[in-house]
């Protein structure tokens, strides 16, 4: 059994295959775009971290190939290393070249050297720079009277200079792609731009937007826009700046993959972590108390997850999480499936309230206005049923877990139909199911308490063979 999820393999012939979230529809429909506007743009896939953007292209990519399509991977944020951005992707459009193409490339090579020698420095240098410095302003202030009329003169050659060299390097980059590429406009994906270096990243940008925005090359930029533009921020300033205009010279098309299925991803990751092996044994399905483990633990997590938009990357790591505590069950053991799903939850995505539990911190009208925080639904009947039991499994576990021999605090007084209620349901308006919940957890016969699930989930006791 693997702790960590590994990258899933891409099959050359059908590199979908693997795909458990089945967006290759949403491949072919970006393919059509390629196809229908191949002299060139800039698309931007726009999605959260975690969402699963870097696996999704890295399979669109192998489908492009399969389509005869000359397609880069490019991962900025693996490449930030390299200070020169323009010397990162010359390196990954070297790697595409035929023997026959070699000299092509060394012209392309010499016009992109006299670039970077010449222009990048003081391009890279008016990005970075977010203001003036005073002994620069006063130096120049004393020169300036001194050889205003020679220092025109140079600026306006070095820009005509300039100006020659960019447009050389595009032309060869031009003849280069359309000599290497059959007809078919080459297709660049740079991946992880919103998580390298800030200054590099508006680098990679502002070079795609001077350099490379020649016919018949496409860049697909897999980013998270919010996260690039607070980079975008950082670079030029806070205050200076609207990352969203910024990017929009740069950005032609703006995609976003829908969502996933959220019980199509969990069911996924139940089979991968093997969570069968634990609740699905003939023993467990024997017991009348444990044989819908299995389906508990799925739907809280799939409820859990649809209501609070979790990102893959961290349903991955809650159902790691999981899966590594139930080893520490034995066999047979109560694990209460929900009230387990449901604390791990909360550890992974509400640090504080989790705290605040194993510490005893709260009272239990305060517990029910911390899960009013987060625990919000579309107040439709199966999310409340869902809420409702949530809140029940919390308020009977947390008080039995802060009860003393001289704190006692209660949900409700008396017995049977005489119970007075003290504590009412901040969910369900009827209270019926509520009530019904805390009276069967109430007088559960056996099972854990919270201390010994917070054991486990805190990974303080030895894990089973």
């Amino acid at each position: 059994m693997s702790l960590r999820h590994s990258d899933i393999v891409i099959d050359e012939n059908n590199p979908f295959a693997n795909c458990k979230l089945e967006r290759k529809k949403y491949a072919d429909v970006l393919t059509q775009i390629v196809k229908a506007y191949d002299t060139g743009f800039v698309l931007a896939i726009n999605n959260k971290w975690g969402t699963g953007k870097t696996t999704f292209v890295k399979m669109w990519q192998a489908t492009l190939e399969l389509q005869k399509y000359k397609a880069i991977y490019f991962n900025a944020w693996e490449n930030d290393f390299e200070d020169n951005a323009l010397t990162a992707l010359m390196g990954e459009l070297k790697l595409l070249i035929s023997h026959d193409l070699k000299e092509d490339f060394k012209i392309l090579l010499n016009k992109g050297a006299i670039l970077s020698k010449h222009i990048l420095p003081t391009l890279v240098k008016a990005i970075v720079a977010k203001h003036f410095d005073l002994k620069e302003l006063q130096d120049f202030s004393e020169k300036a009277t001194e050889g205003l009329t020679t220092m025109l003169e140079e600026d306006i050659s070095l820009y005509i200079k300039k100006k020659k060299s960019i447009g050389e390097f595009k032309a060869e980059l031009e003849k280069f792609i359309k000599k290497n590429n059959d007809g078919k406009p080459l297709i660049f994906i740079i991946d992880e731009l919103d998580r390298c270096r800030p200054n590099y990243a508006v680098q990679i940008l502002e070079q795609i937007k001077h350099f490379f925005s020649v016919k018949n090359i496409i860049f697909i930029l897999s980013i998270d826009k919010e996260q690039l533009g607070n980079a975008i921020k950082g670079v030029y300033g806070n205050d200076r700046i609207d990352s969203e205009e910024y990017l929009k010279r740069f950005i032609d098309i703006e995609y976003s993959i829908p969502e996933p299925s959220t019980e199509l991803f969990c069911r996924y990751l139940y089979n991968y972590f093997d969570f069968g092996s634990f609740f699905s044994t003939q023993n467990r399905l024997n017991i009348y108390e444990t044989r819908e483990d299995e389906n508990l633990f799925i739907e809280m997590s799939i409820f859990l997850f649809k209501i609070s938009k979790t990102s893959l990357r961290q349903q991955e790591k809650i159902y790691s999480h999981a899966r590594v505590a139930l080893k520490s069950f034995t066999e047979n053991g109560y694990v209460f499936p929900q009230i387990f799903f449901i604390l791990i939850f909360i550890k992974v995505n509400h640090k504080e309230f989790y705290s605040k539990i194993a510490d005893k911190k709260l009272k239990l009208t305060e517990l029910q206005s911390e899960l009013q925080k987060w625990l919000i639904t579309n107040n439709i009947e199966e999310d409340l049923y869902q809420q409702t039991i949530i809140e029940a499994y919390l308020l009977i576990f947390y008080k039995n877990y802060i009860t003393t021999y001289y704190f006692k605090p209660k949900i409700y007084e008396g017995n049977g139909d005489k119970k007075e209620w003290i504590i009412n349901s901040v969910f369900d308006n009827t209270q019926h199911n509520f009530r019904t919940f805390v009276d069967a957890l109430d007088h559960r016969r056996s099972g854990p308490g919270l201390e010994y699930l917070l054991h486990k989930i805190e990974l303080l006791d030895n894990l089973k063979d």
